[in-house]
């Protein structure tokens, strides 16, 4: 483990998380966007599809050709990375309004005619995300700030 893992992780964290933060942010901007620009075979619009982050760890390798490689393309290979961007497939919230241009036109599965679907955002259940990655990332710094305090101790010790 050398003198900056500390550092390269909790910024691959810190990087992971804002992209979380500007998920939830994404999600509560689109709360009641019932209209994509996407409409189902029906003709009927799609309403926003809550986003979320899937994280993964970024594995650590002990090889030699692997440090090699790593430092020839200057990447880190600890920490975490945002796996992907998933859809939440929760189900939209309907809610009978036949005056809605969203207003379902044609009968399908799960939406009679007259309902609008709503996304299935819940705002309690991203402001709770929200303050989750909010201390994440503040945790991260921290970790951060640390990590440098030791770097620069150990710098200040080779002074004598």
């Amino acid at each position: 483990m050398g003198l900056f893992t500390g550092i390269n992780i909790s910024a691959s964290a810190l990087t992971a998380q804002k992209l979380r933060l500007d998920l939830i942010s994404n999600n509560i901007a689109n709360i009641n966007t019932t209209h994509t620009g996407q409409t189902t075979p029906a003709g009927n619009p799609i309403p926003y599809r809550r986003e979320v982050a899937v994280f993964a760890s970024r594995p650590a390798t002990n090889s030699f050709s692997s440090y090699l490689n790593r430092a020839e393309q200057n990447l880190n290979s600890v920490g975490v990375q945002v796996a992907r961007v998933a859809e939440d497939n929760a189900p939209f919230r309907l809610e009978y309004d036949p005056d809605n241009p969203a207003a379902a036109q044609v009968a399908e599965p799960g939406v009679p005619v007259g309902y609008v679907r709503y996304p299935n955002v819940n705002l309690v259940k991203e402001m709770v995300d929200l303050v989750s990655a909010s201390r994440s990332y503040e945790a991260n710094v921290t970790v951060l700030n640390t990590s440098k305090a030791i770097a620069t101790k150990a710098l200040e010790i080779g002074k004598g």
